[in-house]
């Protein structure tokens, strides 16, 4: 703020303007996935990350930092909106219930960490080293996306068709218009058209972008009340954080609990008649039941101690609260979707919900 002479709510732009990016990111990541693969999405989106991350830390005005964040967002989005779905690539059902929650909980472990390190980092060097450490990381992590194997199913037999010099599939005798004009019009709308045609789609992407935004807006909030109300440092208010981290590992304990000792005793008694049986997808949203009444326990926790007179640690006890509820409700929907919708169209159910979540993200801070 300070840098540039804006106001707090301009300050948030490049925040909202992140999320925006996440949120339009998957309409195009997810179905582009279930095209040209996993991989092939990765390779593309990590440079242009690094990129605008790298010109976010050089950005000399308001409007140019506000542009770069807006576009590392999008380049970020496959991360969120396809990882889940090679979870699915690579597992059974039964088998699905423990890795998704422990890359469900990596994903809500950023938004914990990043505080703590940006704030320390801000402290030491400044606001733009923020940029260029995270820059440095995706350096990383496309040197080790490179050697990944492919593990979308239908592209993998497309390559292996051609490879053995099968005749392909009759979808597969198009030309490369009639792919292009397919992609465009069908394949990049499938999220979209899911929200809009599948009631389940519809209904989960619209609580979870509800939570989510709650979340978002808890973010904003967060290192208010605590440099203005309890009179923390950007570093110590970064460490408040841990209290997010506290919640999410307990949210996983949670599910991997259910996964060993609930999941695997359906899965048992449904393949006890059928061997290619799998449980009711119903069973996945008993851990939904669990987190839910955490959310509302949580908000009017924190409403009513986060004051002067009240320790400080009571507001963090209550994000840790939302943040339990909140993977559990994001678990039950990453691991519904792909036993309702298939490997197949699971990216997209889920791209729909990610882009909703964090449309609802955008918005609730401002």
């Amino acid at each position: 703020m300070a840098e540039f002479h804006v106001s707090r709510e301009i300050a948030l732009l490049p925040f909202v303007f992140y999320l925006l990016g996440l949120s339009f990111g998957p309409i195009i990541a997810g179905p582009s996935s279930e095209t040209f693969g996993r991989k092939a999405v990765y390779i593309c989106a990590l440079p242009g990350l690094a990129v605008f991350t790298l010109g976010a830390g050089f950005s000399q005005n308001i409007t140019s930092l506000v542009i770069c964040r807006f576009f590392a967002g999008l380049f970020a989005s496959p991360g969120l909106s396809i990882g889940t779905a090679m979870v699915s690539d690579f597992l059974v059902p039964e088998k699905r219930g423990g890795p998704v929650a422990i890359f469900i909980t990596m994903v809500q472990m950023g938004p914990v960490f990043g505080p703590i390190v940006g704030g320390y980092v801000t402290e030491a060097k400044s606001w733009r080293w923020t940029q260029w450490v995270i820059s440095f990381g995706l350096a990383f992590a496309f040197i080790l996306t490179v050697p990944m194997s492919e593990s979308y199913k239908s592209v993998l037999l497309k390559r292996r068709a051609k490879k053995l010099g099968i005749e392909p599939p009759p979808e597969f005798k198009t030309s490369a218009s009639q792919n292009l004009k397919h992609f465009v019009t069908k394949t990049i709308s499938r999220p979209i058209s899911m929200m809009f045609t599948e009631p389940i789609v519809a209904l989960f992407d619209i609580y979870n972008a509800f939570n989510f935004g709650l979340l978002n807006a808890f973010f904003a909030a967060f290192s208010w009340v605590f440099e203005n109300v309890y009179g923390f440092g950007i570093g110590s208010t970064g460490l408040t954080y841990l209290g997010q981290a506290v919640g999410s590992i307990v949210g996983l304990l949670i599910v991997l609990y259910i996964y060993k000792f609930y999941w695997a005793k359906k899965s048992r008694t449904a393949k006890e008649g059928d061997s290619t049986a799998n449980m009711a997808p119903e069973e996945r949203l008993i851990i939904a039941k669990i987190g839910a009444p955490m959310f509302p326990i949580s908000l009017f926790w924190f409403a009513w101690t986060a004051k002067p007179d009240v320790h400080w640690i009571s507001p963090v006890i209550a994000e840790g609260f939302f943040s339990c509820g909140n993977l559990l409700i994001f678990t039950a929907t990453a691991l519904y979707f792909p036993d309702v919708y298939g490997a197949q169209y699971s990216a997209s159910a889920w791209s729909s919900c990610t882009f909703l979540r964090y449309l609802a993200a955008f918005t609730f801070p401002l």
